[in-house]
């Protein structure tokens, strides 16, 4: 089956509405997460994951630290921060507009 592609604008959405449901992730659990969130449609490739959790960083959206993994591996973890929580607000909202307008758009008459 192929791969759908993910919908532009929303991999910051996506990531930051994954952080909100744990204390701390991280990439390959993010990832991880939004792969079965979506019953496997969507898959988020590190090399736009990565990134993406930079960017995420410099805006102050989310912080990071490295730690262990379970099973004793080093793994960088991020953090939702309140300027985060926010961003995702204004992103889920933005999304909905956006996803009301299409769905007008292609309604059958």
């Amino acid at each position: 089956m192929p791969r759908d592609e993910i919908p532009p604008g929303t991999l910051y959405m996506m990531i930051l509405r994954t952080l909100a449901r744990a204390e701390k992730m991280h990439g390959f659990e993010i990832a991880s997460a939004i792969q079965q969130r979506s019953q496997e449609v969507l898959h988020v490739e590190e090399g736009s994951l990565y990134p993406a959790l930079q960017r995420m960083l410099v805006k102050g959206w989310v912080t990071a630290k490295w730690d262990r993994t379970a099973d004793n591996r080093r793994a960088r973890y991020y953090r939702l921060t309140s300027a985060g929580r926010k961003q995702l607000e204004a992103e889920v909202s933005q999304f909905e507009r956006v996803i009301g307008a299409v769905q007008r758009v292609i309604e059958t008459a």
